[in-house]
């Protein structure tokens, strides 16, 4: 994703991040973007408990931010290094404790302003 889209879901920007049960089950949140560390989206799981459960039975992820979709999986680490990024970015924003990091590998971008597959 070049860095005019990954500007849309930069560090501190809200976005829209849904989910999907096995039983097909739709579910949305905002969410707080922590930026992109090794080119996947850093977000942290403080209170997701819907979400979470969600992405354990079905990994595949839709966020919105701006005019821009992106489709793509996540994998969820509640140690390591991603999981130490989302406390380290999340310092100083609120008093939420960090459950999970949730790392979205980016498997397609959408314009939504143009109608078009740009990634």
């Amino acid at each position: 994703m070049q860095n005019d889209r990954k500007a849309n879901f930069k560090e501190r920007s809200e976005l829209v991040l849904s989910t999907c049960s096995k039983a097909c089950k739709p579910h949305a949140n905002i969410v707080i973007s922590l930026g992109f560390v090794d080119d996947k989206l850093l977000v942290a799981d403080c209170q997701m408990v819907s979400t979470i459960k969600n992405l354990k039975e079905n990994p595949v992820i839709c966020v919105v931010s701006g005019y821009y979709r992106l489709r793509g999986k996540v994998e969820i680490y509640s140690d390591g290094k991603y999981f130490d990024a989302c406390v380290q970015k999340s310092k100083g924003y609120d008093d939420s404790i960090v459950k999970h990091a949730l790392v979205i590998s980016v498997d397609e971008v959408f314009d939504l302003d143009k109608g078009e597959k740009i990634l």
